[in-house]
């Protein structure tokens, strides 16, 4: 009898010498493929400026289904001062690069409520991620709508697991709201400054302005959208700072600018365009610097 229990215990003990490794082995293989495996469906989500409703980015988007061989499908999406979101239009079946526009009821501008809109944002984000399942996407925004994307990249994003950002492109976004100085920082560029060591490693960021003059584009000063720097340098995998000149710069026709059409195409939406309509730009930055590109 007492032979057959020290059988019985050596049995128990092998088997969990084997089962509990392995049982180990296993949970940090399924972490691992699960924050390295992308999703096939990565959407573009698009957010406007202040004063702009959903419908705002429809010429850009009418121009970029004309220039791309893919179609883009639309959602758009409407979150209320209450948090109630509602949908318009839908993610076609089978095209896994959407473009999903996100407003709010409340669009004023200022620093207090930009700050409300990333938190709608990101009640609009957890309920897309929940319903179509993806766990990487990139980012447009324009005006404020550059600095909401921001925040919530910084203060919100974390609370979704496993769904990390590729790139963020920003279109004349006022870091430093309407302030001209290179020394003085406005309440949200010091928040965006505190909070930068939270962006996400592996993001790729490229801070678009548009300048009338080479000073600002009739609204945003080129200095506040330059002081994107101070946010986003020695924090991201890549920054990079372009500026578009020329024709249709005023800060309200930037979005459906015929250069930075193709800049969201080449470098958003990673196309492989003709060698003729490729955007020339300095060397890439590392995490460390940011390029400057110029663009006629």
């Amino acid at each position: 009898m007492r032979r057959s229990w020290w059988r019985w215990a050596l049995l128990i003990v092998v088997i969990l010498a084997v089962f509990l490794p392995s049982q180990i082995w296993l949970k940090q293989r399924v972490t691992k493929y699960k924050s390295s495996y992308k999703t096939p469906l990565a959407p573009t989500i698009m957010v406007p400026g202040s004063s702009a409703s959903q419908n705002r980015f429809d010429t850009l988007i009418t121009q970029l289904r004309k220039e791309t061989k893919k179609p883009h499908s639309v959602l758009k999406i409407k979150v209320a001062e209450s948090g109630a979101i509602s949908y318009t239009g839908n993610i076609r079946q089978g095209d896994n690069h959407p473009f999903i526009v996100i407003a709010f009821e409340n669009n004023r501008d200022g620093y207090a409520n930009i700050n409300k809109q990333a938190k709608w944002l990101n009640l609009a984000f957890k309920d897309l991620v929940k319903t179509y399942h993806f766990n990487h996407f990139s980012m447009l925004g324009h005006s404020n709508g550059g600095l909401i994307l921001t925040l919530f990249t910084e203060k919100y994003l974390a609370q979704t697991k496993h769904v990390k950002p590729d790139r963020l492109m920003t279109i004349a976004t006022p870091y430093n709201m309407e302030s001209d100085s290179t020394t003085k920082q406005t309440a949200i560029l010091r928040e965006l400054i505190k909070g930068r060591s939270k962006l996400p490693k592996k993001l790729t960021v490229y801070s678009v302005a548009g300048t009338e003059n080479y000073s600002s584009d009739g609204t945003v000063p080129a200095n506040s959208v330059n002081q994107g720097k101070y946010v986003f340098q020695n924090q991201v995998a890549h920054y990079t700072q372009i500026t578009v000149t020329g024709d249709d710069t005023t800060h309200s026709d930037l979005p459906q600018n015929k250069q930075i059409v193709l800049l969201i195409r080449q470098y958003l939406l990673k196309e492989v365009l003709p060698s003729k309509d490729r955007v020339p730009t300095t060397k890439r930055s590392s995490s460390k610097a940011a390029d400057e590109a110029g663009l006629p």
